[in-house]
């Protein structure tokens, strides 16, 4: 059976299944201890392998310049030593965190391994005393570590605190950091300043977080004395901001034009997102999840998305009150109201988002009821309005492991009845048509009959009789006769009826057995997946994995037949259409329209697997997306339609554009990156460089010259000419101590700012053989072509309180430099002013995502904002909106919030954070402020606040004030209520 091939064997328990991902969580934490071990003993082996190397240099030096000379230049080697990383018994904080999944587990070094390193970087540090001449007591001040003539990997990073960390490589790069000490400093008070790490536990829906806690943890700050001389001379001079990631320093250079730093604000952005477009449709892993409403529109859902699309008109509208994944939907009898059940899911603090259902109005969009908060435990797997009393109830499976099955009187948002089901599978649930009292469930070996008497649930199982009992019964529906169709797993169409003499009145349920008349149905190869009755009272099925949609006459015997095409996958929804067309979803996340005599047309596609790549066309309203599913795609942004797609040999996860706009590069994971034609999609060409994963691409502004960026730590430049469809390599950036993250090109060509996973900024001039710039305040005024660097002084204030470096995955400033859009890993779109240098910057923030958001980028125009969605497979597309532009009603809720707004100044660091302009000392300690204690419970938004319709910018984003801005002032006043 497709999509439950790795379901745990029937016989184990829930008990059994806990006490295995324990002992799996057990076992990934001693990995990763012996792997920051290790990661450490590969840091003091580099570290003695530099020192060797300019030992060398530093000895021939000597011999060609002898005398005076030599003691001043070992005498400056010393220095810059010490103030990068070579005090003896300093220590090293390692924390392994993997890329972009769903765990990011603490770990600790040994201390036996760690006072093993100390002691080797104390015996080189006395071997190197005592071969150097007697100290000079000024040492010239513009001296920096000499650069060893040796193979590129011994060259050392710049004095930004990121001395002695190993490489690290590969798509799930395992992150380090490094903090200086000074030498009165010990083991056990470090130990002490650390940061505290939560381990969250690890399952496949739920984001883990690593938490840090604000209470008991003061970030260190780095005595003058572990400084480079111009850091010293730059902050003494109140030229420098240094910030703290995990414990690490990250020191950024104030512009010249920025006269006296206090003065600088940290404002809200006039500018606000509306979300006009989604592209995509999640058909991969659920069911019966494409509905033709009367409005004519198809609804359907992704991400967190409910989407209404008129396919005759082109248009959608969105309902945006969930806060996590939607996992199902049913139409109520009147075919106007709504309900969607979501996952369980955890915001960026790591409280839980409770899973529930969202009874809504499908023309206003206004949420009516929010069911089951508190009541189900992972997510609701099926649901279904009762037909018999119109609607008055819901039925809703929970997808614990006992599949719980509850009914509801929804509008008054009371619970009836509830009852365990069974530890297999359920797949669906529906109440009989004509019989209110009763409720069919099926799944993994079983169909199940209710009986529904007030608060109480009688169960029957149904009698196969002789006939073998299937797998899975995946689907069911009604006759006009009271009778109940199932599709199997085997391929087969049971027919059941109800045996009026089982039971007598009184004595519990009647049971439904197999119709001795009629035999079961040989319908599909493959399994019956989703069925649907017509309103001619035919039938059609679908079959999951041969593709073939039947229709059935009033007896159950075929009348006609089509195949859907292989290239769209299996069936996975089935729904009547208009006329005699009939609505298919499928396992590739497309929506197809169709009918018996005309085929296929497809209405709505999308990727298949997690998303990354983004980049937008240079002059035109075009961009392209790439994926792991290896498919490459090229969107129109006014008519929301797919201009052309191609398959890729391997998956890919970077994009760029030729300045010219006529062909596009694509990056891979193997190292490999594509030239493709922007117009026709042929391949122009392949290269190659490394064998690991590439995550940047970016073209030089006149499109001379290209930069690629990769998890071998390395930069590589080429010479590019006859329109982006020729490359020569021109040279490698060698420096990095870990994987590249983000990069940007200078005005003018010369220069590239790039940033790391290790959170270094470093400067390269490529004009000069691509040689690292060792004085960063060098580039302080250069204006960046681009900006999406995540690190910098310009959008340093975008980073939130406690973040540990992997919050932010993607960064990019509009052409016209006003504002900012970043994407985050707590399905999160923000869009800050530019420049955004205060920390705790207030933004606007927007949900639709329901995964981490991967990456960003504006139209060339900035008309609109491209986002893209990670596991969600999704692709929103907002238009960027002028406060001026809201609705009257946004416009009523924008002024009773201005009283929030207006007062945002200079916004102090986090909590904890220690900000340094100049001084030895802290030029501004933030004291915690006093916040009410977090509730258990974070709700979506209230019932009583209508979600956004398709012609007003989100009034979700308006009137809640943790979706809207992340403002100080905020804090600790009461939520708005809307506008009456």
């Amino acid at each position: 059976m497709d999509g439950y091939t790795g379901s745990l064997d029937d016989s184990m328990s829930a008990t059994s299944v806990s006490d295995v991902n324990d002992r799996l969580s057990a076992l990934e934490l001693r990995v990763q201890q012996q792997e920051d071990e290790l990661m450490v003993m590969k840091a003091a082996l580099a570290d003695v392998l530099r020192r060797l190397a300019a030992s060398e240099d530093l000895a021939a030096s000597k011999k060609q310049h002898g005398g005076k000379g030599g003691a001043a230049m070992r005498e400056a080697y010393s220095v810059s030593c010490i103030s990068n990383g070579g005090t003896p018994g300093r220590k090293r904080d390692s924390a392994s965190v993997t890329r972009k999944e769903t765990v990011s587990s603490a770990a600790k070094s040994g201390t036996e391994k760690k006072k093993e390193v100390s002691s080797q970087r104390s015996h080189m540090e006395e071997i190197q005393e005592h071969e150097e001449a007697p100290p000079l007591k000024d040492p010239p001040p513009n001296h920096s570590s000499p650069v060893p003539s040796h193979p590129p990997q011994r060259l050392a990073p710049p004095s930004d605190g990121s001395k002695g960390h190993a490489p690290k490589r590969g798509p799930s790069v395992k992150r380090s950091s490094g903090m200086e000490r000074s030498q009165s400093s010990t083991w056990d008070s470090a130990e002490k300043n650390r940061n505290k790490l939560v381990k969250a536990a690890s399952t496949s829906k739920l984001l883990a977080k690593v938490v840090k806690n604000a209470d008991k943890h003061k970030d260190p700050v780095v005595s003058q004395a572990k400084m480079s001389t111009r850091e010293k001379n730059s902050l003494a001079e109140g030229n420098a901001i240094k910030m703290f990631m995990r414990g690490r320093p990250i020191t950024m250079f104030i512009p010249s034009d920025v006269e006296n730093y206090d003065d600088v604000r940290a404002e809200l952005p006039p500018e606000r997102l509306k979300l006009e477009w989604v592209y995509g449709y999640r058909g991969r892993d659920c069911r019966a999840n494409v509905y033709l409403l009367p409005t004519g529109e198809i609804v359907y859902f992704i991400a967190s998305v409910a989407v209404l699309f008129n396919y005759e008109e082109r248009t959608q509208r969105h309902y945006l009150g969930h806060t996590d994944c939607i996992k199902c939907l049913a139409i109520h009898p009147d075919k106007i109201r709504i309900a969607t059940g979501q996952i369980a899911g955890v915001d960026k603090d790591g409280r839980a988002l409770q899973p529930h259902v969202r009874v809504w109005d499908s023309v206003s969009l206004s949420t009516l009821q929010v069911i089951g908060l508190g009541t189900f435990e992972r997510g609701v797997g099926s649901l279904a309005f009762s037909k018999a009393d119109s609607g008055q109830h819901l039925s809703v499976i929970d997808d614990c492991n006992d599949h719980m099955l509850t009914v509801w009187d929804w509008q008054k948002k009371s619970k009836i009845a509830e009852i365990k089901t069974t530890t297999d599978v359920v797949l669906a649930v529906e109440f009989h048509p004509t019989d209110p009292n009763i409720i069919v469930t099926c799944g993994k070996f079983h169909i199940f009959f209710w009986t529904w008497n007030g608060n109480s649930l009688l169960r029957k199982q149904g009698l196969f009789g002789s006939h073998d009992r299937p797998k899975f019964i995946q689907c069911l529906t009604f006759r006009s006769n009271g009778d109940i169709v199932t599709g199997d797993s085997a391929g087969q169409l049971l027919v059941w009826t109800r045996n009026s003499a089982e039971a007598p009145p009184g004595k519990g349920p009647q049971a439904f057995q197999m119709r001795t008349d009629l035999r079961p149905i040989e319908a599909h190869e493959k399994g019956v997946f989703c069925m649907c009755d017509m309103r001619s009272g035919t039938l059609l099925t679908g079959g999951g994995k041969d593709r073939r949609i039947i229709l059935w006459n009033h007896e159950l015997h075929q009348d006609r037949e089509i195949e859907v095409p292989d290239q769209y996958g299996n069936i996975r929804a089935l729904s009547e259409g208009k006329g005699e067309e009939f609505l298919v979803g499928t396992s590739r996340n497309f929506v197809l329209r169709g009918t018996f005599n005309d085929g296929f047309q497809v209405e709505v596609q999308g990727h298949t697997d997690e998303l990354w790549g983004l980049a937008t066309h240079p002059s035109r309203e075009l961009f392209l997306t790439c994926a792991q599913d290896q498919l490459v795609c090229l969107w129109n942004s006014v008519d929301h339609s797919l201009q052309w797609s191609r398959t890729l040999e391997e998956h890919g996860h970077c994009a760029e554009f030729h300045p010219s706009g006529s062909v596009v590069v694509i990056g891979t994971h193997s190292g490999r990156w594509f030239v493709l034609d922007a117009e026709s999609k042929d391949l122009v060409g392949i290269h190659t460089d490394g064998n690991e994963q590439l995550s940047v691409l970016r073209f030089s502004v006149d499109g001379s010259m290209l930069a690629v960026g990769s998890h071998d730590n390395f930069i590589y430049l080429y010479n590019v000419s006859e329109q982006g469809r020729r490359y020569s390599r021109y040279g490698k950036c060698t420096g990095h101590s870990s994987y590249i993250t983000h990069l940007d090109w200078s005005p003018d060509n010369k220069f590239i700012m790039s940033n790391s996973g290790d959170y270094e900024i470093l400067y390269w001039d490529i004009q000069n053989s691509c040689q690292l710039i060792r004085n960063r305040s060098e580039c302080k005024d250069i204006d960046w072509a681009t900006y999406t660097c995540v690190l910098g002084y310009h959008v340093f204030g975008v980073w939130p309180e406690g973040s540990d470096g992997t919050d932010i995955n993607a960064l990019i400033r509009s052409h016209n430099r006003k504002v900012i859009a970043l994407a985050d890993d707590f399905c999160k779109v923000h869009l800050f002013a530019y420049p955004c240098s205060r920390f705790k910057a207030p933004s606007h923030k927007y949900s639709a995502h329901s995964s981490h958001v991967t990456n960003v980028s504006f139209l060339y125009s900035d008309s609109h904002l491209i986002s893209t969605g990670g596991k969600d497979t999704s692709i929103m597309q907002w238009r960027l909106v002028k406060k001026s532009s809201l609705s009257l009603a946004d416009g009523q809720v924008s002024k009773s919030a201005q009283r929030r707004l207006d007062p945002v100044l200079a916004t102090p660091p986090p909590a904890g954070t220690t900000l340094t302009t100049g001084n030895p000392e802290p030029l501004v300690q933030i004291v915690p402020e006093v916040a009410p204690p977090p509730s258990e419970l974070t709700p979506p938004p209230s019932e009583s606040t209508p979600p956004p319709s398709d012609s007003t910018v989100s009034l979700k984003d308006s009137l809640e004030t943790s979706d809207d801005t992340a403002t100080p002032s905020d804090e600790g006043l009461p939520p708005l209520t809307p506008p009456s």
